[in-house]
């Protein structure tokens, strides 16, 4: 089956949306018209970008003049509106997500893997994180996951107990487990991503010693491992918190922080902290430190 596709360009998506629906669309949503991330919105939120774009996907036999007609005369751009209409064929989507996320390898021997291409993984010695695409963030393709993943696979996890503080899919978590931590606490704001860490841990054999949480269900405790892959200013107002989360001579890893954050974030916990080389990639910055 094919579909319609209407993309409007407009300072009022809401309005739009409205339109849209209203004359037969199937699903209407929002893309980022010029490239401005959204990172890490509160639960419920549905935040827009400042040139968003609305889609508005009809049937594939769906005549869009009068709903065109009915955008030019209603929105507040009048004629000047801009509007592109396409066919777009159906897919197989999970096919074409297969297709272009290929088994990646992190450190020596920890592959984060899609289910259906784990027989492209033969090396006898690699530790293999099964993954497939969910709502949840953490893939392993964002420079922020890889430098974590990569710094757990040079890490002695062996009987570690390692907390995962905006755990998103549990992929840290999960990583550090199969690399031989024996138990892993994962706390995050979005009940959808404490879903999504308990799924990928059952898929992963790791359920026994995985607990999720929200943070008004969690209680400090101190861990060899803190890992922390969310945004500068979290981390920053989370300083005291996760320094008490931390043995010591235990490991604060965090990442989620643009390079030109990094100083600033490092401040919040210099007093308790000796900190490693910065890494960096992609203009994302990895910090690690023990506790002093």
């Amino acid at each position: 089956m094919a579909w319609m596709q209407l993309r409007v360009f407009t300072r009022t998506p809401d309005f739009a949306e409205e339109i849209l629906s209203s004359h037969g669309a199937q699903a209407v949503s929002f893309l980022d018209g010029a490239d401005t991330p959204i990172l890490e919105p509160l639960p419920g939120e549905t935040p827009l970008w400042p040139d968003t774009v609305t889609v508005g996907w009809f049937m594939d036999t769906t005549d869009l003049a009068p709903a065109k007609a009915a955008l030019l005369d209603a929105m507040p751009e009048g004629a000047t509106l801009r509007m592109e209409s396409a066919l777009i064929e159906d897919q197989d989507w999970v096919r074409v997500w297969l297709e272009n996320w290929p088994p990646q390898k992190f450190g020596a021997s920890l592959w984060v893997v899609p289910t259906q291409k784990r027989a492209e993984v033969t090396d006898a010695n690699a530790t293999i994180l099964l993954l497939d695409p969910g709502l949840a963030f953490g893939t392993g393709t964002h420079p922020t996951t890889a430098l974590c993943l990569e710094w757990l696979s040079s890490a002695d996890l062996k009987g570690k107990t390692v907390l995962d503080f905006g755990c998103g899919s549990g992929i840290l978590a999960i990583a550090a487990l199969l690399l031989g931590a024996e138990r892993a606490v994962c706390v995050d704001i979005d009940p959808q991503a404490l879903t999504a860490t308990r799924n990928n841990a059952e898929a992963n054999g790791v359920q026994a010693r995985i607990a999720t949480l929200l943070p008004a269900e969690f209680t400090p405790a101190a861990h060899d491992v803190v890992l922390a892959n969310i945004l500068a200013n979290p981390l920053i107002q989370l300083s005291p918190l996760l320094a008490q989360c931390a043995k010591p001579q235990g490991a604060l890893v965090m990442a989620g922080l643009l390079d030109h954050h990094a100083d600033e974030v490092r401040a919040a916990y210099a007093e308790s902290f000796r900190f490693d080389a910065d890494v960096t990639r992609e203009g994302w910055t990895r910090l690690s430190a023990s506790r002093a």
